[in-house]
């Protein structure tokens, strides 16, 4: 290193990375720049703008910053030095960690420039190919349930065996599912639930380099800590490498349950591709990016400002080839990992959204019907549990003589627990216990029931 100085800041291809294997615990802690897959320029240029961001930096928070170890950015942070970019201000310490550097008045110009391509300070992007590797090693194509698991799964919804034994095989499938039905069913919650069922943990990428461009991946808004690593002091980028809890694989990734994405009638197409902040010039990956090795739902489908079959022909060759394909600003073209179980639930009917041609591309389609009367009994059963309500099946009798009866509704999975929220309200209001009794039970049903027909 100290020979060839100009290395640090000459151009070149990031040689790939290497590989994990998420079963020996994650993607290993990089030893040598070469085992981060970057570039000596690229990581000397963010140094760089974090040390014009931040100012004076310790060489131990600079590596808490772009979260690499210490050992590796020090012969660069030596090169910059002899380049006169880099001065140490200070120390806390003997150890070249706890040097206290800043920028020179050259180091501030190659900040700017740099800064002119991209704004991103945050931790080191992996490559492509690493995350592709990645996304491979913890798909959700190798996740497999057993019938038994999926009954045990689905033990706080009441479903019939017949059609969590249509469910399975599609679940297995990880591939596409398509959940239609009237609304108030819950074929969202089927879906949530078939998400937590996958488990298991995934190492997520904070961002993705893509011929020179950032694409942030890690998303804290869908990617959540696994159960177990809950209620933990997590050490966030920025925090200290050297702390004694500090996590033992490369923390460029962030340790996640596997993904739920939800998304419904907000939905545009603009979401399905990168999206370039003009201003950081860096990239957001889209939904289908952030749903790899999970589960993406497509909630109320039909009802997006985009078109049904237009919607549908954006997903077909990713369904298909597992792979999908984006482009950069700059014109360049690349494909990225399609890996997730592709949900979607609507309560319109699919003959009127899109023609068969199109819903022979979803692999499964399942019906979710609205409750029989035993399970309508138990749903509401088990909601009055819930609420400290004392259950009496004489009421489920009364629902549906006097309104599932004559006013013709048609049960919904929704009502019994809307009804015990309703029951709930009205005697906190006159100052009554809960209860199912005749009249606070039509006081709850004609203000719920009325407002629904109306």
């Amino acid at each position: 290193m100290d020979a060839q100085p100009s290395g640090v800041l000459a151009a070149g291809a990031p040689p790939g990375g290497p590989t994990f294997d998420v079963g020996a615990g994650g993607p290993p802690v990089p030893e040598t720049l070469a085992d981060t897959g970057l570039s000596a320029g690229f990581v000397a240029d963010l140094l760089l703008r974090a040390l014009h961001t931040r100012g004076a930096t310790s060489g131990g928070d600079l590596a808490g910053i772009v979260c690499l170890p210490f050992t590796v950015l020090d012969d660069i942070l030596m090169v910059l030095q002899q380049r006169r970019m880099v001065e140490v201000r200070g120390t806390a310490g003997h150890a070249r960690s706890a040097y206290v550097f800043d920028l020179s008045h050259l180091g501030t110009e190659r900040a700017l420039a740099s800064m002119a391509a991209t704004q991103y300070v945050g931790p080191a992007p992996v490559t492509l190919k690493a995350y592709e590797a990645g996304v491979a090693r913890q798909s959700v194509h190798n996740v497999h349930l057993t019938r038994d698991a999926i009954h045990a799964g689905f033990r706080g919804l009441v479903v019939t065996p017949t059609f969590l034994d249509r469910l399975g095989p599609a679940i297995n499938s990880a591939r596409s599912l398509f959940l239609w039905g009237d609304a108030g069913n819950g074929k969202t919650l089927i879906a949530e639930t078939i998400a937590a069922l996958l488990g298991g943990a995934v190492y997520v990428p904070h961002a993705v380099l893509v011929d020179g461009q950032i694409i942030m991946v890690y998303d804290p808004v869908h990617h959540h800590p696994p159960v177990e690593d809950e209620g933990r002091d997590a050490v966030a980028p920025g925090d200290s490498l050297w702390r004694a809890d500090a996590p033992t694989f490369d923390r460029r990734y962030v340790r996640c349950r596997r993904p739920t994405v939800i998304t419904g009638g907000e939905l545009t197409f603009e979401q399905l591709e990168l999206r370039h902040d003009p201003v950081s010039r860096v990239y957001q990956a889209p939904v289908q990016v952030k749903a790899n090795n999970g589960v993406l739902i497509l909630d109320d489908f039909g009802r997006q400002r985009v078109e049904p079959r237009a919607l549908l022909n954006r997903w077909m060759i990713p369904l298909e080839q597992r792979r999908d394909y984006l482009a950069l600003h700059t014109g360049t073209k690349f494909t990225m990992p399609f890996d997730c179980l592709l949900v979607f639930a609507t309560n319109l009917d699919p003959a009127e959204l899109v023609e068969e041609a199109f819903l022979r591309r979803i692999r499964y389609k399942i019906e979710v019907k609205g409750p029989d009367r035993g399970q309508y009994a138990e749903m509401l059963r088990r909601c009055c549990d819930e609420r400290g309500i004392v259950f009496d099946p004489t009421a489920v009798d009364h629902l549906y003589a006097r309104y599932y009866g004559t006013q013709g509704l048609e049960p919904r999975a929704c009502h019994p627990r809307d009804v015990a929220d309703h029951v709930c309200d009205v005697a906190r209001y006159y100052g009554r216990e809960r209860s199912l009794e005749r009249s606070m039970l039509d006081r709850a049903c004609e203000s719920y029931f009325l407002m629904e027909a109306g």
